[in-house]
């Protein structure tokens, strides 16, 4: 026969060797998948699909529990050949979707109990039954217990914990991160709480993980269109001629007004939105369609708000607007450069600006047609950032040493009265210095570059706010992973920040942190950056030495305007 005509048998004979080679090892590489081919599934076009391994005759209990784990790869079927490893028993009660062990090295070892062995592993993160990620330090060894028995004369697993083991390269192939939906307090701004998902899974994924709320560092913060106790009312999302039909309990959807289902289908179709195969959503209660009506009352969302073209900067000692390479004065304010203004900031929302002096140690607000006003003095205050109700937000020790994050209004309030104000201590920061502080665009987040012994971390809380939008407190954070020490950052979308640590004697690398990556993205070094501003995206982003202000272009950097200095966008 010619080639074309034997191309489908030699495939099928290669692929089998491949298998009976790997079946006869001792151990799978964990460096690894077994084996994969793309086919296509609901969701995700290029899903992987991996055909594992079944176990060997004769197998010893060490190679039981290590295939067993590289099985796991195989979710196709409700991990069918996993469960071969497994007794009957075990079988039925094992739930591989609770938890996910993504390790950097793993290894079986004996205990003291017969029988008994720990899968061993060094975890890079873990990721939970709806998705959410938690990154851990490399040593961090967590042991998963097993427990074997003889079946017929070959070694089965009788007792393990319920969740997967999966190597770090093979997680990135499987997985993918998906930002699902919620809504600021006022449902104008639309909030990304990015999970991580199988990748032929993700429409149910999605939806139950919707459903249960936000991840912990945005619980208080952000709120939900679907109220607490709905669920899925079928164990399956199915997507029919591009729509994915949802089908919810139904005393709590038939209860909900017309504006709340139209924020429920809003917020599932925002969430669908790197479905390629989702086109529309439906709101089903028991299967039966719910009429969804749009009667204007409900404005939709803004998602990943954009800030304004022009940066706010200090030049000749006075702030000035910094726009298309060329500078201005600042419309309508008084000058300040009797008080030495560095690193300003601009509102989203009014003409307010704030700025610190020389020394670190003043930060100033200033309205047109007033004079600055002092707000609070220490002995260091990060740079000011602003949020969407118009609070200036910056941090510094306390009258006892202690970190404080501080929040101004001084928006509305009249010359010489005082400023409304609220001081916070976080219970994660205690110990710990704030390098830097930056609200996020839609105003329900914070990032924090915190340092304590010479470690640095970079964190995201959510903002708790009273109903009248006064700030209340800073929940629990997440902390990215960082290759660095960074003392300064910026965001540069709704999912990423770019990070760096300034030198003015040294070659900097400012990095790309995302939600939607557990790795770093460096940019292209610079000498002497002391100064990082972004506008909207991540070509957006700008640098600063001595030397005057670049833009980041391609991979590199191009020049822009000698002169201003501490340029910074509104927020």
């Amino acid at each position: 026969m010619t080639g074309p005509t034997m191309r489908g048998p030699l495939k099928a004979l290669v692929l089998m060797a491949v298998l009976l080679l790997l079946a006869s090892c001792a151990r799978i590489p964990t460096s690894g998948p077994v084996g994969k081919s793309d086919e296509g599934s609901a969701g995700n076009l290029n899903a992987p699909v991996f055909l594992p391994a079944a176990p060997q005759p004769g197998a010893a209990p060490e190679s039981i529990i290590d295939y067993f784990y590289r099985a796991g790869t195989g979710y196709e079927g409700d991990y069918a050949v996993a469960r071969e490893y497994l007794t009957q028993a075990a079988s039925v009660a094992w739930k591989p979707d609770q938890r996910a062990l993504v390790y950097r090295e793993a290894k079986v070892v004996g205990t003291d109990v017969e029988n008994v062995y720990n899968y061993q592993l060094d975890v890079a993160y873990s990721v939970d039954a709806d998705g959410i990620a938690t990154q851990t330090p490399a040593g961090t060894i967590e042991n998963i217990p097993a427990t074997l028995t003889q079946v017929d004369g070959e070694w089965r697993i009788s007792a393990i914990p319920d969740g997967t083991a999966i190597p770090e390269e093979t997680f990135k192939v499987i997985y993918g991160a998906y930002p699902i939906y919620f809504y600021d307090p006022s449902f104008t701004y639309a909030v990304p709480d990015v999970r991580w998902f199988i990748k032929n899974k993700t429409v149910k994924a999605m939806t139950s993980a919707l459903l249960a709320g936000p991840a912990p560092y945005l619980r208080g913060a952000v709120v939900s269109a679907f109220p607490s106790g709905i669920k899925l009312a079928r164990e399956s999302v199915p997507v029919v001629s591009g729509a994915a039909q949802v089908d919810l309990s139904a005393k709590e959807l038939t209860e909900a007004s017309t504006e709340d289902r139209l924020r429920m289908q809003t917020q599932l179709s925002m969430t669908f939105r790197s479905q390629p195969d989702v086109v529309n959503v439906e709101l089903r209660a028991n299967q039966d369609l719910v009429r969804v009506e749009d009667n204007g009352s409900v404005l939709p969302p803004v998602r990943d708000k954009n800030v304004p073209g022009r940066q706010i900067a200090v030049s000749g000692n006075e702030l000035v607007r910094y726009e298309n390479n060329r500078v201005s004065p600042l419309p309508e304010m008084q000058p300040v450069s009797s008080l030495g203004p560095r690193f300003p900031a601009e509102s989203p929302v009014s003409q307010t600006v704030a700025f610190l002096n020389e020394s670190r140690t003043t930060l100033y607000s200033m309205l047109p047609g007033q004079p600055a006003r002092a707000l609070t003095t220490r002995s260091t205050i990060t740079h000011p950032s602003f949020s969407l109700f118009d609070w200036v937000w910056a941090a510094g020790p306390g009258a006892n040493g202690a970190t404080e994050v501080v929040a101004y209004r001084p928006n509305g309030v009249a010359e010489g009265a005082a400023v409304p104000t609220v001081t916070l201590a976080p219970s994660w920061l205690a110990g710990r210095t704030v390098k830097d502080l930056r609200i996020s665009r839609e105003g329900v987040r914070v990032m924090v570059i915190s340092e304590q012994n010479g470690k640095t971390r970079v964190q995201i809380a959510g903002i708790i706010r009273n109903a009248d939008g006064t700030p209340r407190e800073l929940t629990t954070p997440i902390t990215l992973v960082t290759t660095g020490d960074p003392n300064q950052g910026v965001w540069v979308n709704d999912t990423t920040v770019a990070v760096m640590e300034g030198s003015a004697a040294e070659n900097v690398t400012p990095e790309l942190l995302s939600l939607t990556s557990g790795e770093p993205q460096q940019l292209a070094p610079w000498p002497g950056l002391v100064w990082l501003s972004a506008g909207n995206g991540v070509e957006d982003i700008y640098g600063q030495s001595a030397e005057g202000v670049f833009q980041r272009l391609g991979n590199g950097w191009s020049p822009q305007l000698k002169g201003p200095i501490d340029p910074s966008f509104a927020g």
